[in-house]
């Protein structure tokens, strides 16, 4: 697949940070796209090991190396994606493996697909020995959300995209304001601003990257990833969702850490009018002057509040899903899953 004389097809963005044990395979994987139409735009983020030598050492010239204005991902991101030529551009970290079809089966959904703003694949999280029970769990719920209904009843459990795997319309995610600096995951929050300006973001039903796990990685690192950075962005879109805009609301769960992470909603002014919770103990407790209740309240209440579940258990989640769906519930119109 060549386009003459108009640039590339797609530029692949590779913003790295001291990543010379990985960056040969990385380089070598994108080199081997059967689509080979495109632009690697490799940004150094201050970089002081042999990761800049390792990529000079490659004669493709369509490999590019900008060094970075401002340290840390964010200004490597913005820095790179300004460089991008082409009109959809593919995200990649330097310790992660594409598979060969990758860019070709990308590129092609978004070229038959105009509405698609974003397009992710499914991932496979290596090495084996490294993934944890937990990570186990995200990797099966991240690689379940696939259509766009998917990502729109879903996105407040967790980010449903693994970031490297993503392909987007250049131009659009630019006049969305491109990546953010601030004290959160930069990809989850742009996905949640993406998704609250209404384009479309979907995944492929394959896995086409390998996402690697490493202690090193800035998910284990930064403060940016941390559970607390997660829950104040997560709010914060939450509460300008139009979903429960003018809803009376109960709140699923009405245990201690649970009431911890639901604050942030009530202190933007989203009183519940129940808490709901299984635990013979906790019914009957109030908790902010409001009473907690057992589900059965919610087919006696009338008129069918919204419910926020922030049952983080998989489990218990489980339980709480199958009751609202039994009682005609619909994720993303009467009730949404809060992680």
């Amino acid at each position: 697949m060549k386009q003459a004389d108009t640039g590339p097809l797609v530029s692949v963005l590779l913003p790295f940070h001291n990543a010379a044990e990985t960056m040969a395979d990385c380089i070598d994987s994108v080199l081997a796209q059967t689509l080979n139409d495109f632009e690697i735009i490799t940004v150094n983020d201050f970089s002081n090991d042999a990761s800049l030598q390792i990529l000079q050492a490659y004669s493709d010239d369509r490999i590019r190396i900008i060094n970075n204005k401002h340290r840390g991902l964010v200004s490597a991101l913005n820095t790179g994606l300004a460089c991008c030529n082409a009109p959809l551009v593919a995200r990649m970290d330097a310790d992660d493996i594409m598979y060969p079809h990758r860019l070709a089966k990308q590129y092609e959904y978004m070229r038959q697909h105009h509405e698609v703003v974003l397009l992710a694949t499914q991932a496979r999280k290596f090495p084996e020995a490294s993934i944890r029970n937990g990570y186990r769990e995200y990797m099966r719920w991240q690689n379940s959300v696939l259509s766009h209904e998917d990502v729109h009843r879903q996105i407040y459990i967790e980010s449903p995209f693994a970031h490297p795997s993503v392909m987007f319309r250049r131009d659009s995610v630019i006049a969305a304001g491109a990546y953010r600096h601030g004290a959160f995951p930069e990809d989850y929050e742009l996905w949640l601003r993406l998704l609250h300006l209404g384009h479309r973001m979907e995944k492929l039903p394959q896995v086409l990257l390998d996402w690697r796990e490493s202690e090193k990685r800035l998910s284990r690192v930064s403060d940016n990833y941390s559970r607390n950075a997660f829950d104040v962005i997560r709010a914060d879109y939450l509460s300008r969702d139009e979903r429960i805009h003018n809803r009376r609301i109960a709140f699923w769960g009405a245990g201690r850490k649970t009431r911890q992470r639901v604050r942030r909603l009530l202190d933007k002014g989203y009183e519940p009018v129940a808490w709901i919770d299984i635990d013979p103990k906790k019914i009957g407790n109030r908790i902010n002057g409001v009473e907690v209740v057992e589900p059965a309240w919610l087919e006696q209440s009338g008129d069918k509040p919204f419910v926020l579940n922030y049952v983080t258990n998989h489990g218990a989640r489980d339980i709480a899903r199958q009751y609202l769906q039994r009682i005609g519930y619909v994720m993303g119109q009467d009730y949404l899953e809060v992680g």
